[in-house]
């Protein structure tokens, strides 16, 4: 099961925010384009360092994958994972090291990521591979399951 913001359907909402947008343009640049399945479209952040995306799902979820797409040249050399139930503290969950590339990552082939009960995830990029610290993400999908 999806558990982005793409696959609304399933019933609740998932909400994300992201850290900035580049120039604000929030129609070409947004954080809805990770989800929208589209080669074409893409979230991309405005300059600085540590440069975040958080995941409100509408209830308990157990994570089993995390799946990125950057554009090469615009990705993050360390990405950190937390997450929390209702209520509680962000925790570190584990440490990512995605390639500098444009191919799709998969938790369990690039990186990673043990199964993980949680409500909120954040994914911090550390630092960009872009001298001014822009982050570009074609896709970002979060598989697991409701409990």
């Amino acid at each position: 099961l999806t558990l982005s913001p793409s696959c609304l359907r399933d019933g609740g909402v998932c909400l994300c925010r992201v850290s900035s947008v580049l120039n604000r343009d929030v129609k070409q640049f947004g954080k809805k384009h990770m989800f929208d399945a589209s080669e074409e479209t893409c979230w991309n952040s405005d300059q600085g360092t540590c440069q975040w995306v958080t995941l409100d799902f509408p209830c308990t979820v157990k994570v089993s994958q995390l799946h990125i797409q950057f554009q090469g040249g615009f990705s993050s050399r360390l990405c950190t994972l937390e997450g929390c139930r209702a209520g509680e503290e962000l925790v570190k969950i584990s440490d990512l090291y995605p390639e500098d590339t444009h191919a799709m990552q998969i938790s369990f082939a690039a990186f990673q990521v043990e199964e993980t009960v949680l409500d909120k995830l954040k994914i911090t990029f550390e630092n960009s591979t872009d001298f001014f610290g822009r982050i570009v993400v074609y896709h970002l999908g979060v598989l697991g399951e409701r409990l």
